[in-house]
């Protein structure tokens, strides 16, 4: 195997994927139980990553859910319902409210990655997390 076997193929790999949009973010749950105290309602808690550039489509959230978002690094654009769109940087925070439409949900910068943490209070009966609106 050659170098060129090697590189070539990676370079059109980095040149797709610059040429094509921002893949969405990476989704990963660290958490996941039953209330105790508030019978039919759960608490989970997932880590949402963002490379640099990337973004969310428009959707919602499972109807019942309640959610706080906590920005772990970086800058993530967030936009929900009718709220201003808004930058928030490593250790700000919002909330969205049950039904809530976030049709903006991005890495604020081209260049550098993001995380945040989303902490979903929600009825147990409630499966799908996230649902794209088109």
């Amino acid at each position: 195997m050659n170098i060129r076997t090697i590189i070539l193929p990676g370079c059109a790999a980095f040149a797709f994927s610059m040429a094509s949009p921002a893949s969405a973010e990476t989704v990963t749950k660290n958490f996941e139980a039953a209330i105790p105290n508030i019978p039919g309602k759960s608490l989970i808690a997932v880590e949402v990553e963002y490379a640099p550039g990337a973004a969310s489509p428009s959707h919602t959230h499972a109807k019942s859910a309640f959610i706080y978002a906590y920005v772990i690094s970086g800058a993530i654009e967030s936009k929900v319902n009718d709220g201003k769109t808004r930058v928030y940087r490593a250790g700000e925070s919002w909330s969205e409210q049950p039904g809530a439409l976030h049709s903006i949900s991005r890495n604020a910068s081209k260049t550098k990655p993001a995380k945040l943490l989303a902490v979903f209070v929600l009825d147990t009966s409630d499966k799908a997390l996230t649902t794209p609106v088109k």
